[in-house]
């Protein structure tokens, strides 16, 4: 009972589970979603719009000219000062200076040997301002927003809090990433600064980088990061405003479903639960960057300076190497950190200066949008392979899958919304294949049933067809021209009185297997066994183009199995001191239109063929004892198989019949009827029939005489014998003048 429902639980079982871990999102699933995107991503990147954010790098350019990492924080200070100068709106640091400059004189005289003077000049560098605070009087003179890193380590120092946070609808602190140690500035460089957030990019388990949180937790402390927080000190703003789930003008059903937006002075940031932003990326654009040695360089045009610089959030970050602040995206497995802070501002900044948004949201709707897809996607496949079969349900899935992804393609470029199709369609394509595979090994173990069941009742093609079309076994027939076999042993009944009832059906078994094999072989089908008697056919189930050659073929291999056979049963009958009687049988082969098919009740059927040439080909069968011969052919036969070694034998109406037919013997095949002593017999026999005909006595007896002696196998004695009778007959009484030669034959 269980294996019949098989290949609708199990399909219900795939998808139950794939279901399941659709809302649970493992992290397999959460990969391939993620995989989907960045396709997109790359096939399809942001456009690049000019908006007033830029990167003041510090490449590898600029470390071989100004000297290695960290620069003295004169060095830095003279960055800002220059960048306030030249019109920065804010100035930016992808960089913490968390510990005190080595180049500062209180830090570097310890250094030096104690050699004359130096007490002098140590004296003289305790007048000298401390870098650090030279820096950090720098930044307060400036719009400097600093960064810092959270860790999973402990608290030293808290970062300094710069901006306010208010809150509407559910606390935002349970659902933003949690850090419990951190990495600050120094104090008196933060406390220059106008804005403090924090460098943290969460990457996903393979290591891209495809959101960036907006807000971070310490301990119970939220925190800005970076993008968010330039974004604040550019416009002078002092609150950052989340609102979560249960705000008001937010849909959340009763259900604590995370953050849905921040709101930063006039911009308004759409995230995730967890206060992430997708980032939409662009390609790597040269026109973001400018290095940091032409700020020292009085080369550099001024007027390139004012045009890179001026009303611009500055961002001062590395892409050099060295400094391994390189990130993967889904565009480049090498991004410099600082850019994707700028991208992040970009995105953010684009409403105010285009009135467009260009945000990635993954709508909160989504994964159940996915599973209902994959829900109904799966159940139309279950219910669709068992009616209509693989391939037009294989088309139909194809149609839906496609219809999927363009819909989520055409979400990605119009509407910005990740949707995923997937995961859903891939899951659907293995409830294809499984149920595919369980409806292709029922199918086969239906074929061994059907095969095993007819094998031994029907020809190989045969069962081969109703393996292939189970449905096949019903009422009914079709026309088609076959060639029909019928073969029966002679005196049957004396050979039978040799045999008790156990030994007599191993006797016709030793006879009807080999019979059997050679039928098969030759590509035809037994239609049945009749006590001693066979009767097959050709050209059905499966076309067979010379069904009247294969015949005749296979009606001389059984004369010659039967002397194999007959020989056999002689010494058999010799060693047991039995009397040895041969077994001789005819053949009754003809070709002609029959109704082959399924015959007989709805209770028992078998596959047969009925027609006027099924009983002449019966009644021909009969005609080899009249006339001496192993094998009688119909003319339709002779028509098909015209170039085999056949001799024409008499014009004759058989019993039950109106319309007379020729009627030939078959000795031999295109090799013997090509052969120069054939064709002698053939000529001077064709000879004695057409003067049997004419009525040309003397000539008849003349050509029946050269006939009989070419027969050299006396295989036609008994023909000719009849003929002698026939034409003695006529010489004594002379047949009518109309008479047309045609031998009405009296018995079957």
């Amino acid at each position: 009972m269980l294996r019949s429902w098989l290949h609708i639980l199990l399909p219900l079982a795939i998808l139950g589970l794939a279901i399941a871990a659709r809302l649970s999102e493992p992290v397999a699933v959460v990969n391939i979603r993620a995989m989907v995107f960045d396709t997109f991503q790359r096939i399809e990147p942001r456009e690049y719009t000019p908006l007033p954010v830029r990167i003041v790098d510090l490449d590898d350019a600029s470390l071989e000219k100004i000297g290695q990492w960290p620069w003295p924080r004169t060095v830095v200070a003279k960055m800002v000062t220059r960048l306030t100068e030249l019109g920065a709106a804010v100035v930016v640091f992808d960089i913490v200076f968390s510990e005190p400059d080595r180049t500062s004189p209180k830090n570097i005289m310890p250094l030096w040997p104690d050699v004359p003077g130096k007490n002098v000049l140590a004296k003289f560098a305790e007048r000298i301002p401390d870098h650090d605070d030279f820096l950090g009087e720098t930044m307060a003179k400036s719009n400097v927003v600093t960064g810092f890193t959270l860790t999973n380590g402990e608290i030293t120092r808290k970062p300094a809090v710069k901006g306010t946070f208010a809150k509407a609808g559910d606390d935002p602190a349970p659902f933003v990433p949690f850090f419990s140690g951190s990495v600050v500035n120094l104090p008196q460089i933060e406390k220059g600064a106008k804005g403090n957030g924090s460098f943290n990019m969460v990457a996903d388990p393979d290591g891209i980088v495809r959101r960036v949180p907006m807000i971070v937790r310490l301990g119970d402390t939220l925190y800005p990061t970076l993008a968010p927080e330039a974004v604040r000190t550019v416009q002078g703003a002092k609150t950052y405003v989340v609102k979560s789930s249960g705000a008001s003008g937010e849909q959340s059903l009763g259900e604590h479903t995370g953050i849905n937006n921040i709101k930063i002075g006039q911009v308004e940031v759409p995230t995730d639960a967890n206060g992430n932003v997708y980032v939409h990326y662009t390609e790597y654009v040269p026109e973001r960057y400018f290095p940091a040695w032409k700020l020292f360089d009085e080369a550099t045009d001024p007027e390139e300076f004012k045009k890179f610089i001026e009303g611009n959030v500055i961002l001062i970050g590395t892409s050099a190497a060295g400094l391994k602040d390189q990130r993967a995206t889904p565009l480049s497995p090498v991004t410099a950190g600082v850019e994707i802070h700028a991208q992040v501002m970009e995105q953010m900044f684009l409403p105010l200066f285009t009135e467009t948004t260009d945000y990635l949201e993954r709508p909160d709707w989504a994964t159940g949008a996915e599973a209902i897809y994959l829900l109904v996607f799966g159940l139309l496949l279950i219910v669709m392979l068992p009616k209509f079969g693989a391939l037009v349900s294989a088309i139909i899935g194809i149609v839906i899958i496609a219809a999927a992804v363009a819909f989520s393609w055409y979400a990605y470029t119009t509407l910005h919304w990740l949707i995923d199709p997937i995961f859903p369609s891939v899951t659907a394509l293995v409830i294809y294949m499984v149920e595919s595979l369980i409806t292709y090994l029922k199918t086969e173990a239906e074929k061994e049933q059907v095969r095993g069941a007819f094998s031994h009742y029907l020809s190989p093609a045969m069962v081969e067809k109703l393996a292939d079309d189970p449905s096949s076994l019903a009422l009914g027939g079709e026309t088609k021209d076959m060639t029909l076999l019928f073969c029966d042993i002679r005196g049957f009944t004396t050979i039978s009185e040799q045999f008790d009832a156990e030994g007599l059906t191993s006797f016709i078994n030793r006879f009807l297997t080999p019979m059997t094999d050679i039928i098969m072989s030759n590509s035809g089908t037994v239609d049945k066994y009749m006590g001693d008697a066979i009767m097959a056919f050709w050209n059905a189930p499966i076309d067979d183009p010379d069904h009247a050659r294969n015949a005749s073929i296979a009606g001389m291999e059984m004369m010659k199995t039967l002397h194999e056979l007959n020989v056999e049963w002689e010494a058999t009958a010799v060693e047991e001191g039995k009397k040895y009687i041969p077994v001789n049988i005819g053949v009754g082969v003809n070709s002609g239109p029959c109704c082959v098919g399924n015959m007989g009740s709805d209770q028992r059927f078998d596959y047969s063929v009925l027609g006027d040439d099924v009983n002449l080909a019966s009644r021909l069968e009969g005609q080899s004892k009249t006339y001496g011969v192993d094998i009688v052919i119909g003319e339709n036969t002779e028509k098909l198989i015209d170039g085999m070694a056949m001799l024409e034998m008499d014009l004759i109406q058989v019993k039950g019949k109106t319309v007379p037919v020729r009627i030939f013997t078959l000795h031999g095949d295109e090799e013997m009827h090509d052969s120069a002593a054939f064709q002698s017999q053939m000529s001077r026999h064709n000879y004695m029939l057409q003067t049997y005909r004419a009525q040309d006595w003397e000539k008849a007896k003349n050509f029946l005489a050269e006939c009989r002696n070419l027969d050299k196998e006396e295989r036609l004695g008994k023909l000719y014998d009849l003929y002698a009778e026939r034409i003695a007959e006529f010489e004594a009484n002379p047949p009518p003048a109309d008479w047309d030669g045609v031998f009405v034959a009296t018995s079957k």
